[in-house]
This record gives structure tokens, C-alpha cells and sequence, in this order.
């Protein structure tokens, strides 16, 4: 698609840099996981896990990166992109727009030159909440955009104004209308850097922000901004396209405009939450693994949790950690911790459910407050059913934690969204007798090729659409 406007002046691109393609690539389908018509997950639990877990990139930096390419003239050729239903729906938005998404040999390669459209296809927008992403680069790239608002997981309110705002301080013109975001370029040029300050250290806004101020002319400083490790893979792949991007990972961001990025080779970031989950994993079921690639410095807030609870956490070489709550190993059963999520720095939400799966085995009342999401407590219902004791009040749960002395036990129960599936998965590995968990395709979103990694590590559990009668024996 042409620009409708001359372009302003900006800092001069760098030279472009080719690519180098094998034939016959494959388009990015989705993973096979999700070949299973209403599939369920079913577990006979209480296995001890063991033995290595290698980590796929990170979902929540894939995203963003993907929406990203539409900055970029060419090719870019993405490494270690996660086989997700959620990544698969992204590559679907970027091809609704015109731009070809193909894979081979571990790599996504998304072309973005034959770009015909500024809105994307609303079916799939209504999807995942990472689809949003793409309103800043289309304006700041084409000067317009109509994108629906975004779906997601049914955890709470995530408004749209910091965008709005944001984009609105660098120039544009932006209305809520019949449940889109229609914006353009007020001065029919283009965006122009500067300086504002978000009312809260969104992630996405942070990030949408940032793609769009790459663009703009002049310089854009973004103040309060998220620091979580993914802000610094998005800033890291638009630097490698020629962007100019300082203080990712910081609370202050500093961008000069450029007219034109290119397309780049780039691997996405190990998954951090994929990390803390088999932590957890091991964890619930007093199980010693290893995981690896681990980005440590990512994971402080977890590692000092659960080695306060009593687990053995060790770091077997740069990228390889190792965790045990073996109880002749740690000489004692866990004990319980009180959480409360933050953003970056403090304790990831994403890993709230999980961890309150968690401390329902460990010794002792655990305090859980929820101050990300507001309604990020609907899996309590669920493990509850597994024999778990809670006591919520608004974003505030007690847990009431049993230890050995009276574990859990399987249930039939239902994935609502995807961390809170998570959790159920975690319970399901600790509780004697089957589990059997509907609605994981909320999982799939998150965790590639979950079972499979899982009976690796020694748990017995399939994907299947057969019902175990309770009280049904079933060995993996």
C-alpha cells in the first residue's frame, strides 16, 4: 500500500540488510494440538516428575514482535516464534492486512510489502488482546488505522485509553467508533515525536507506543513506561531494524524517528512464565527437573519465593536451572508465602493462578493479592474442587494450605482462561486419581506442546475427547 502523505524529515535509515530465504517455504499453520475437536486434557496424578524441560520463546514477546514487522519494509525472518493458537491468529491478522507470513527450518518469515489494508480482520482481532498491537504501526506507517478492539482472556479490564492518549500526543487524530479505533495522522504527514507520561505501566500500550514513535518525526520520550523483559526483546528487535530506541527496560523510554526501518533476522526471547510454570510444576508434585534456556535475571521475584518455601533451586551451567522439593532432598515439606502481583519488577500476574495452585498444598495460610487484574480469581471455583480451601474477598484470597496431611484430589473441571487452565493442570499433576480438565484449549494459547513435555518429564497425561467416569481407574 502507498502513503497517502510526503513523508517528514527524520534520521537518515541505515543501509538495508538482505536476507537470505531457502525455497519452498511452508505457510504458519496452526499447532496440531488443536486438531482435536473439543479436546480435553486428562491426568492421573500424583507422579513424581523428573528429568529436563526445554523452554519454546515467549508468547508475550512473539506478539508484539509480529505486529512489529509491519514497521519494516521486506522481510523480516523471526526465530524461536512459539507454535501457538495464539501466534497462529496473529500471523492471520498480519495476512488479513496483505502481508505473507510463512515458516521453515524454525523460522517465521513475514514479508509486509504487499500490505493492501489498514484493518484487519475483526473475527480474529476479537481473539487474542495482542492483535491490538498492530494500531501503531499501521499509523505510523501508513498514517491510518481501523482496528476492532481486542479480546483475550476474561480477567478483568484492560482499557484502551493510554493508547489513545499516547497516540494522540504524537499527532494523531483517534475516535472510538461502532467498536473499532479509527485513527489517522492529523497534519496528513505523518506522527511527530513527544513527550508524555502513561498513567499506568501498561505493557501493551508501552509497546504499541513504542512502535509508533520509531516512526515519528523528531523525538518521543514515554515516561512511567513497563519495564518487563519483553519491552527490551521488542526494543531490541526494532534496533535491529534500524530503530533508535534507549532506556528499554527502564521507566523512562527515549526514541528518535526514523523514515523507513527494514526487515531483520531476530530470535524471540526464552518464555519466562513458561519457565515459572515448570517451577510450579515441580514443585506441586515434590519433583525435581530441570529447565533450561532460563533467563534468571527475569525470574528473582519466583526464585526467592519458592526457595523461601524450602525448595533447592540450583544453576547447573548459564542458561540451565534446576529445582527441587523432593522432600528427602529439602528435608521438609513447603511452606507457605504470601504474593502480591505487580508489574515488572515485583511478582507476574501471569503466575498468580498458578502459584495459589500451589500453596494450597504447602503448610501453613498464604495471603494472595491480585492488583493487576481485578477479576483474575475465577479459578478459585474451579480448585476447589479439587478439595483446596480458599477465602476470597474482591482481588484479596486466603489460601489455607493442607501440606502432605491431606493432598488433593482429581476432579472433573473447567479452563475459563489461560493461566487459570494452567493452574488446574498443576493441580491436576499433585491430586490422586484422574483429572479432567475441559476448555484447554484456553491453555493451548500459552504452552506449546504441553502434554508432550509433560510426559517427558514422567506425568500421566493425554489429550483426548473420552470421558473417565469418576472413580475410573486409567493408567498413562
Amino acid at each position: 500500500m502507498a502513503s497517502k502523505f510526503n513523508l517528514p524529515q527524520f534520521l537518515p535509515s541505515p543501509p538495508r540488510t538482505e536476507l537470505y530465504f531457502p525455497q519452498n517455504p511452508k505457510p504458519f499453520n496452526s499447532p496440531p494440538t488443536t486438531l482435536i475437536p473439543d479436546p480435553k486434557l486428562v491426568i492421573n496424578g500424583g507422579s513424581t516428575l523428573s528429568g529436563h524441560v526445554t523452554i519454546n520463546g515467549s508468547k508475550n514477546s512473539a506478539l508484539p514482535i509480529l505486529a512489529a514487522t509491519l514497521c519494516c519494509s521486506g522481510s523480516s525472518k523471526l526465530k524461536n516464534v512459539p507454535c501457538l493458537s495464539d501466534t497462529t491468529t496473529m500471523a492471520s491478522i498480519l495476512e488479513s492486512l496483505g502481508a505473507r507470513v510463512t515458516s521453515f527450518g524454525g523460522y517465521i518469515v513475514v514479508n509486509t510489502d504487499g500490505i493492501v489494508s489498514v484493518e484487519p480482520d475483526l473475527s480474529d482481532i476479537g481473539k487474542i488482546r495482542g492483535g491490538f498491537f498492530v494500531l501503531g504501526p499501521l499509523l505510523a506507517r501508513f498514517g491510518e488505522a481501523i482496528v476492532g478492539l481486542p479480546g483475550g482472556c476474561d480477567i478483568g479490564a484492560r482499557p484502551v485509553d493510554l493508547y489513545i492518549h499516547g497516540l494522540r500526543a504524537l499527532g494523531a487524530t483517534v475516535e472510538l467508533r461502532d467498536g473499532k479505533v479509527q485513527a489517522h495522522v492529523s497534519n496528513g504527514k505523518g506522527l511527530t515525536g513527544a513527550r508524555f507520561r502513561l498513567g499506568y505501566p501498561s505493557v501493551g500500550a508501552t509497546e504499541t507506543l513504542m512502535m509508533a514513535a520509531c516512526m515519528a518525526e523528531g523525538k518521543t520520550v514515554i515516561s512511567n513506561a513497563a519495564q518487563e523483559p519483553e519491552i527490551i526483546d521488542l526494543a531490541s528487535f526494532l534496533t535491529n531494524c534500524g530503530a533508535v530506541v534507549e532506556g528499554a527496560g527502564t521507566d523512562t523510554l527515549y526514541i528518535t524517528g526514523r523514515r523507513k526501518l527494514y526487515g531483520s533476522e531476530y530470535s524471540i526471547m526464552p518464555d519466562r512464565i513458561e519457565v515459572g510454570t515448570y517451577m510450579l510444576a515441580a514443585a506441586i508434585t515434590r519433583s525435581c527437573i530441570s529447565i533450561s534456556p532460563v533467563p534468571h535475571s527475569n525470574l528473582t521475584c519466583l526464585v526467592d519465593k519458592l526457595s523461601g518455601a524450602g525448595c533447592k533451586i540450583l544453576q547447573l551451567s548459564d542458561d540451565t536451572l534446576e529445582l527441587s522439593a523432593v522432600p528427602r532432598t529439602i528435608g521438609d515439606d513447603l511452606q507457605g508465602f504470601n504474593i502480591k502481583t505487580n508489574p515488572f519488577p515485583g511478582f507476574p500476574t501471569d503466575l498468580q493462578p498458578l502459584t495459589m495452585a500451589l500453596l494450597s498444598t504447602c503448610k501453613g495460610v498464604s495471603v494472595i493479592e491480585e492488583s493487576v487484574f481485578e477479576n483474575r480469581m475465577s479459578h478459585v471455583t474451579e480448585l476447589q474442587k479439587f478439595g483446596a480451601k480458599f477465602q476470597v474477598c474482591g482481588s484479596r484470597a486466603t489460601v489455607f494450605g493442607t501440606g502432605n496431611a491431606s493432598p488433593l484430589c482429581g476432579s472433573q473441571v473447567n479452563a475459563t482462561d489461560l493461566r487459570g487452565g494452567m493452574s488446574l493442570v498443576l493441580a491436576g499433576l499433585a491430586a490422586e486419581g484422574i483429572t479432567e480438565i475441559r476448555g484447554i484449549s484456553h491453555v493451548d494459547r500459552g504452552y506449546e506442546s504441553l502434554e508432550m513435555k509433560l510426559q517427558g518429564l514422567g506425568a500421566n497425561v493425554i489429550r483426548t475427547t473420552t470421558t473417565f467416569p469418576p472413580g475410573e481407574v486409567w493408567k498413562g
